[in-house]
């Protein structure tokens, strides 16, 4: 077992290493090409584009719900029956896909184009262009709808070279997207949602050619399994509440910020979510690298592997964030106009906030995975999405006081603390996971040892910092440092030291 488990470790940390080589360079893609679409379209646009795109958002209520679905009987059937039934669950999860995406289809068009004329705070003129927005957008919406079966066999078989090599191509088409647009003339925002609804059809044409000629169960079957069917689509429902909060906050979040202040805080709040969704890129990828192994642990009753591994890349996700969270809470403004020609005002509180927000939630994502995978999931899911549906009444209601556009992501934390414990409580009762082990292992150690420890020095850096760009290069420099000594001497325990030292030798050698 012993030797199971080390190689299954060295799989999530090869596995991890490629989908960081994805990562730097759809990171560093990514913010040049926010910069170069934030200037070509310009605030007002940009804004649009983010809370109309928010408006076709909102339909993941009801397609990330049946996505998990899929996700979780591919690894789950992988992991139990060595593959069985793999084409089955395939072919099911297209035939849902088909029908979500027709439903989705003919409520996003309607239900769109009145909030675009009625309740949006746009000008008229940019009205008709909004609605050409929605169009693309949805188009796009649903060629990724239809792509999420082909993703889980990818991600269940841990291929994660493909994934990351079409990922690159991805980066690169939206960069050429926004030279294209930079050097055009006439209607850039309608130009602009065109050509990002064709990235994204040649990205999942080319998921679909690898996934057909390296995985035999995805080969399209005409089969009806009523009983897979609707085991799926009760899993779905129960999970529809949890995916309902998650996009409310988001999403919802993004519309009461046009409503009480104007697509020009919009473009801020884009901005900051683009910023942020960059450096999440490093937990985003390790999970993506590891949840496969808590299903297919689960699937095959090693629950003690199962454990471990949820409370580690708890820990080690927390731990990726704070390295990158520290130097930019520091040097936010700096890295703002470095990045882009003039920031939009709220900017750098709400990047700053996100950052948080993001630091909570990592602590939580190896549980969601662990909960999804015993698909008991009613009782956790009106739990926790009940708490995270708050996030809107409560914002809605200190906006209307008067509070800033910022509190609907101090909100968010807020209610992420507390679905974090919430979430615990409820996978001790679903599997038996130790509380106290989690408390005591990850919680303790990470928030209130190491967070404390890494912010102590950069802190007094920051007060006696040289001024410029030289004084944000050092300090950038100390942070990560110090926060990475801190990580390895006080947040790590002895077999972790073994595997980053093994896995820095292995890269020496390399």
């Amino acid at each position: 077992m012993g030797h199971n488990d080390s190689h299954r470790g060295a799989r999530i940390a090869r596995n991890t290493l490629m989908l960081y080589v994805r990562m730097l360079v759809l990171m560093l893609v990514g913010l040049y090409t926010s910069r170069v679409v934030l200037e070509a379209l310009g605030e007002t646009d940009f804004g649009v584009y983010n809370v109309v795109g928010g408006v076709v958002a909102m339909f993941t209520i009801i397609s990330g719900a049946l996505n998990s679905a899929v996700q979780r009987f591919i690894t789950f059937e992988m992991g139990k029956t060595e593959g069985a039934d793999l084409n089955k669950v395939y072919s099911t999860a297209v035939n849902i896909q088909l029908i979500l995406a027709a439903i989705i289809v003919i409520l996003a068009e309607p239900i769109g184009i009145w909030f675009i004329n009625n309740e949006m705070t746009i000008s008229p003129d940019r009205i008709k262009a909004a609605e050409w927005v929605l169009h693309f957008s949805l188009l796009a919406f649903v060629i990724n709808l239809m792509s999420v079966p082909q993703m889980a066999s990818i991600t269940a078989h841990e291929k994660m070279s493909a994934y990351a090599w079409i990922g690159i191509l991805d980066g690169l088409l939206r960069l050429g997207t926004a030279l294209l647009i930079m050097h055009s003339g006439g209607e850039r925002l309608i130009q602009y949602s065109v050509l990002m609804a064709v990235t994204v059809i040649i990205v999942r044409a080319a998921y679909g050619i690898y996934c057909r000629r390296h995985f035999e169960e995805c080969r399209y079957r005409p089969v009806f399994d009523r009983k897979l069917t609707g085991e799926m689509f009760a899993f779905a429902g129960w999970n529809f509440v949890g995916v309902t909060s998650g996009v409310l906050r988001d999403q919802g979040g993004n519309i009461l910020v046009n409503l009480f202040s104007g697509p020009a805080v919009n473009a801020a709040r884009g901005m900051a979510v683009q910023l942020n969704g960059a450096v999440q890129g490093f937990v985003t990828n390790f999970m993506t690298a590891v949840n496969p192994q808590i299903t297919k642990s689960y699937a095959s009753g090693d629950h003690g592997y199962m454990f471990s591994l949820v409370r580690r890349s708890s820990r080690m996700s927390f731990y990726l964030l704070l390295m990158m969270v520290i130097p930019l809470l520091l040097n936010t403004d700096t890295v703002l106009s470095l990045w882009l020609k003039d920031v939009p005002a709220h900017t750098t509180l709400f990047v700053q906030l996100f950052l948080i927000f993001a630091l909570s939630e990592s602590l939580s994502n190896p549980m969601i995975t662990a909960m999804l995978a015993t698909g008991r999931i009613r009782n956790y899911q009106l739990v926790v999405g009940g708490i995270q549906l708050l996030n809107i009444p409560v914002s809605y209601y200190l906006l209307k006081m008067g509070a800033a556009p910022e509190i609907t992501v101090a909100v968010a934390i807020a209610l992420s603390q507390v679905c974090l414990f919430a979430r615990l409580v409820m996978l001790n009762r679903a599997t038996g996971f130790p509380i106290f082990g989690f408390i005591s292992k990850v919680y303790i150690k990470s928030v209130l040892v190491v967070m404390p420890l890494a912010m102590s020095v950069p802190l007094i850096f920051d007060m006696y910092k040289p001024a410029g760009l030289w004084g944000t290069v050092v300090s950038v420099a100390v942070c990560i440092v110090w926060t990475a000594l801190i990580i390895y001497f006080v947040g790590t325990d002895r077999e972790e030291k073994g595997m980053l030292k093994g896995l820095l030798t292995k890269r020496r050698e390399g």
